[in-house]
């Protein structure tokens, strides 16, 4: 007969970013005692703090199911998060929509059996050494380490708050502590190795599509049912809403913000698209590995962008100005910290290249030039205010802001064109780069072209992009051909 055992899980995951760097922790602990019986803990590359919570789960589970591998159905595992998607979701009151979340709940509630498996919402006070644990993970990430628990400082907490609200303890003899944390050892290296083709436990640089997250109420744990009238809503943090960015400049101009074509003026008329353009998806395919995940930087400022002139490849192909240097030294700090930047792209043009000179010398890596990922050339616009353009080359101006295959004057790239050899880079550099995370250093309009490529939207969605100078932009390409923005003009890092 089976000896009866009870045992409490306490686990989280984060992402610095979401989707960023990401780890989890998770621990088992004795309730009679308030002592952890096995820690497990782990970097997994860039990802979303969702998939991170549910790898600590899986985590969690995998080694309390190791301590007392005899126990069979007498097993009690009370799980603690502070993650109100995964509890609500596991306890079966919330429906699990995400494409990517399923698979993630169905690997956790195949560890144990449902009627051994309780779960409880707690602060995230109180869930501080899987806090610490999944820290620990993401700072050995970031140095290139891997996490071990005997250097682990996260046990440093006094037992009474875990206790506090723990289940009573099932009387018994006493487990072996030692050879049950050597079995939860081997166990979680045990599911790493198996889970990884079936994309649960993604290698280091792997991004995991993340829509926000949709909660509804269910009658059994992780299956879809009748949906009541009123849902408990998803906390804020774990179902992000995004905003829709300002109207901005002409791409490839120097100013971050123009006045946006007239109501008066012609609609933009549709342009064919460059061959082999990804399609949009939320990532429901079989995992197709790691994707190749492009970070968009845009250069740092030059003399020209406070002025509000177009810059392109047509023109002086100016330096970075003072605050330039700042803002790509800036930009090099974020990158290190970050430490999943694996290889630097640049256009030719000399403000991306000192842009990329900055951070490459900080991670120690090389500078690739792509001749595919220069500005547009505005031809005789080049150096001219938005306003003086209007003025002086009217006409040639609405045609342009029409027609993604009018060019402007002076025999400079219509948007077509510009679509055209940044699609044929992108190709070059996902095929080249695949499952990589690669910065790309690059000017407003590629970075546009590339987003608006990857959205499937249509060419007059470049004047509707806001893009600031140093901005860091993400867009992840998968094996399929599906691709997924992850972020636009983000300039966090320059505050």
């Amino acid at each position: 007969m089976s000896v009866a055992r009870q045992v409490v899980v306490e686990a989280d995951g984060g992402s610095r970013g979401n989707p960023g760097p990401a780890g989890y922790g998770a621990v088992v602990i004795d309730p009679a005692t308030g002592e952890p019986l096995a820690e497990a803990a782990e970097y997994i590359g860039v990802a979303t703090n969702n998939v991170a919570e549910y790898r600590g789960l899986i985590a969690g589970l995998t080694a309390a199911k190791a301590l007392f591998p005899d126990a069979g159905d007498a097993l009690r595992v009370h799980v603690r998060m502070d993650s109100k998607l995964v509890v609500e979701q596991m306890s079966g009151r919330w429906k699990i929509k995400h494409p990517d979340m399923k698979p993630l709940a169905a690997r956790a509630a195949a560890i144990l059996p449902p009627s051994s498996v309780t779960y409880e919402w707690i602060p995230r006070a109180q869930n501080k050494h899987a806090d610490r644990l999944a820290n620990e993970a993401m700072d050995a990430g970031r140095d290139g380490r891997t996490w071990e628990a005997s250097a682990s400082t996260a046990a440093l907490d006094t037992p009474s708050a875990r206790t506090a609200s723990a289940p009573p303890p099932v009387q018994g003899p006493p487990g072996d502590q030692a050879a049950g944390a050597a079995r939860a050892r081997a166990a979680l290296a045990a599911a790493r190795g198996a889970a990884a083709p079936e994309g649960l436990f993604p290698m280091p640089g792997a991004q995991e599509p993340e829509p926000p997250v949709e909660a509804a109420p269910v009658t059994g744990a992780a299956a879809p049912a009748a949906e009541p009238s009123a849902a408990p809503a998803a906390e804020p943090s774990e179902a992000p809403v995004a905003q829709a960015p300002e109207p901005s400049a002409a791409p490839g101009a120097e100013p971050s913000a123009a006045p946006a074509p007239e109501p008066s003026e012609a609609p933009v008329a549709p342009a064919p698209e460059p061959a082999a353009t990804p399609q949009t998806g939320w990532g429901s395919a079989p995992d197709l590995g790691a994707p190749a995940t492009l970070v968009l930087l845009r250069h740092g400022e030059t003399a020209l962008t406070p002025q509000k002139r177009f810059s392109g490849s047509g023109g002086t192909d100016p330096e970075l100005s003072a605050t330039g240097r700042d803002q790509a030294e800036r930009a090099a700090a974020h990158f290190a910290a970050l430490g999943t930047v694996q290889e630097i792209v640049s256009s030719p043009l000399r403000r991306c290249r000192e842009t990329a000179a900055a951070v490459a010398a900080r991670l120690g890596l090389d500078v690739h030039v792509d001749e595919g990922l220069r500005e547009t050339d505005f031809g005789a616009w080049e150096g001219l205010t938005f306003g003086e353009v209007r003025e002086r080359h009217g006409d040639d101006l609405t045609a342009w802001l029409a027609s993604p295959d009018a060019a402007p004057t002076g025999g400079g790239e219509s948007f077509a064109e510009v679509a055209g050899r940044v699609a044929a880079a992108r190709d070059r550099i996902v095929a080249r780069y695949a499952g990589r995370t690669v910065l790309l250093v690059t000017h407003v309009t590629p970075i546009k072209t590339l987003v608006r490529l990857a959205l499937g939207a249509p060419p007059e969605a470049l004047f509707r992009m806001e893009l600031s100078a140093a901005s860091i932009s993400v867009v992840a390409y998968y094996g399929d051909g599906n691709a997924s923005v992850r972020l636009l003009n983000d300039t966090s890092h320059l505050r």
